[in-house]
């Protein structure tokens, strides 16, 4: 939250105990600077159970270039908005690394804060993946953005208005937490710290002729197949029931990776 003079102010915490969820958005032109950063934390409670806290917020950022109207499309911030904002160098390690630590960061797919959230402002702290944790944990469900597990799990608590608009920094850090906090209380900060470090097990085959098949229904030649894919998660998903068959994995040249959504 912030204070009257507008820096950030955080309460001190136990670092074994709080992870920080953060969001950000950014300008959409060259380098996508950054033009808004959103966190909400989640805490452990004396009762041993997992809980999202009290304590989010979220601050405009000066991205040092014009936001794209492509951008601005999406989540509504205006040039004039951030022009007298902080850069990012400026504010990014106060809310990265707040008075009493951490034990990890955490984002949905992660990878792409994680660009800009570098260890100079973050302290090198461990990073939980929520898009590569949903995946291990909620395999049987068709989707896996941030907003569709939202509505296909309506986690408990998680106030509707909190959570929007959609595609702002704290909205989309709240419910990420509550996404989160379950998956806590299912599983240690360790596992899925262990996983988030991992690429993504992808449940179902994403693309191509046995699109939606799980892995285990696909034969070892189309594996092998997809074991060589440009798309680090489609790889390691292959290889990865590849070795549960207890087959050697010879993937051979493999291609620069290109993106897949699920």
């Amino acid at each position: 939250m912030l204070t009257e003079s507008g820096t950030v102010a955080v309460k001190p915490a136990d670092h074994k105990s709080r992870i920080r969820v953060v969001d950000l958005e950014t300008g959409g032109n060259g380098p996508n600077e950054v033009c808004e950063i959103g966190w909400q934390d989640v805490v452990l409670g004396h009762d041993g159970a997992w809980k999202v806290d009290d304590e989010r917020g979220s601050l405009l950022v000066n991205p040092g270039r014009a936001i794209s109207p492509e951008t601005m499309a999406i989540h509504h911030i205006l040039d004039a908005e951030v022009a007298t904002a902080p850069f990012w160098k400026e504010v990014a390690s106060s809310v990265l690394r707040p008075e009493g630590g951490l034990l990890a960061l955490a984002a949905h797919r992660a990878a792409f804060e994680q660009r800009y959230c570098t260890p100079r402002y973050t302290g090198g702290a461990d990073w939980i993946c929520t898009w590569k944790s949903a995946l291990r944990l909620w395999p049987e469900l068709p989707r896996f953005s941030n907003q569709m597990l939202r509505y296909l799990r309506m986690p408990e608590g998680l106030v509707h208005s909190i959570g929007l608009p959609a595609h702002r920094a704290m909205p989309d850090a709240y419910v990420t937490a509550h996404h989160l906090r379950d998956m806590l209380n299912e599983t240690t900060s360790e596992q899925l710290i262990a996983w988030s470090r991992e690429p993504g097990l992808l449940p179902r085959v994403p693309s191509g002729t046995e699109r939606g098949k799980g892995w285990d229904r696909v034969d070892v030649e189309t594996l092998r197949a997809f074991a060589r894919d440009r798309d680090t998660d489609v790889r390691f998903s292959a290889e990865t029931e590849l070795r549960r068959r207890g087959n050697a994995v010879d993937v051979g040249v493999v291609e620069p990776e290109q993106g897949t959504l699920l």
